[in-house]
């Protein structure tokens, strides 16, 4: 009998959300994206020592600033891992922008055709890269410079129709919907139990869905950030779904059918086509408290992340210079 997983890969392109080399060449997603807490997991593994001593050695042999190396290292093993995952999947790789540029529009646009370029160094063309940026208000007017250059944008820490209502209009490729973290806020603040189909996190990216689906806007949504199956099973049909290795083994060894719940011809209730500038999306976030207080602790948390990576590959350049 056929598994979830394999009903599922029929409706929803199937993204792994994982840095794990070993578990893409396993799971044979169509695409992969990572982030920056994943790609800390990643270098903290014995199993890729090598690719971190390769970047520090690079590093050893750049000019500048001991921050300015330090950043480079960080940013070369963000390409060398996703050049290896771009080696084992079909699809696309999610390379993040450094959290710490989320409110830097001029930055971001920097450090996105940065890495496009390292990535084409290495014969990658940006085809086969989306860049990752969270969807602040200057995020998102980064994606609408990139997305003119040709570099297709993927717009992550998503929390609200607002943001994905600003991304599509901006002409991002794709937007990352966080189901999981918008159903963490619900339950911290008194609310559930939730089903798969009561979770607020799902009914945010069905509602997502309807409306892009429903006003003709092309931007793909990838729902993101699972909690559990049930979450995964209620979007049957999205775009895409970007889902850990462990949530991807659960739904291979799950037997049964898998009925679809997302399709463009059921979005009839879909709500109406918003008219945002600067100032009406700041105030329409501001007034959603669990995508105001989820994008900015996201952003802290990827920072987090990013700075501990950054004092790991720090350490390890001072260690080898004593």
């Amino acid at each position: 009998m056929a598994s979830k997983l394999d009903h599922l890969r029929k409706m929803t392109v199937i993204v792994a959300d994982t840095g794990d080399i070993d578990a893409v060449r396993r799971l044979k997603p169509q695409d992969c994206t990572t982030n920056p807490t994943l790609l800390l997991k990643a270098v903290s593994m014995p199993a890729y020592a090598d690719r971190l001593e390769e970047a520090l050695r690079w590093g050893r042999s750049q000019g500048g600033s001991r921050e300015a190396i330090v950043a480079a290292v960080c940013d070369r093993l963000a390409v060398a891992f996703g050049s290896e995952l771009a080696r084992l999947v079909p699809g696309r790789v999610s390379t993040e922008v450094d959290a710490d540029l989320s409110f830097d529009t001029a930055g971001t646009v920097d450090k996105a055709r940065a890495i496009i370029r390292a990535y084409e160094a290495l014969g990658i063309g940006r085809e086969r890269i989306l860049i990752k940026i969270a969807s602040t208000w200057e995020g998102i007017r980064a994606a609408e410079i990139l997305q003119r250059e040709g570099i297709d944008c993927n717009l992550t820490l998503l929390f609200s129709l607002i943001q994905a209502a600003a991304a599509a209009d901006a002409g991002a490729f794709l937007i990352s919907p966080f189901v999981g973290r918008i159903l963490d806020w619900h339950l911290k603040n008194g609310g559930g139990p939730y089903t798969g189909e009561t979770d607020p996190g799902v009914q945010s990216v069905r509602r997502i869905y309807a409306y892009y689906k429903a006003h003709g806007l092309t931007t793909i949504v990838m729902g993101a950030s699972f909690r559990n199956v049930g979450e995964i099973e209620a979007l049957a049909g999205c775009d895409r779904l970007t889902i850990s290795p462990a949530l991807l083994d659960e739904l291979a060894a799950a037997e049964g059918p898998l009925p679809r719940r997302l399709a463009p011809e059921t979005c009839t209730d879909a709500p109406p086509r918003l008219a945002l500038d600067e100032k009406a999306f700041r105030f329409h976030l501001n007034e959603d408290a669990m995508a105001t207080e989820k994008l900015a602790e996201g952003i802290r948390l990827f920072v987090k992340d990013l700075r501990a990576l950054r004092t790991l590959v720090a350490e390890r350049l001072d260690a080898q210079t004593a």
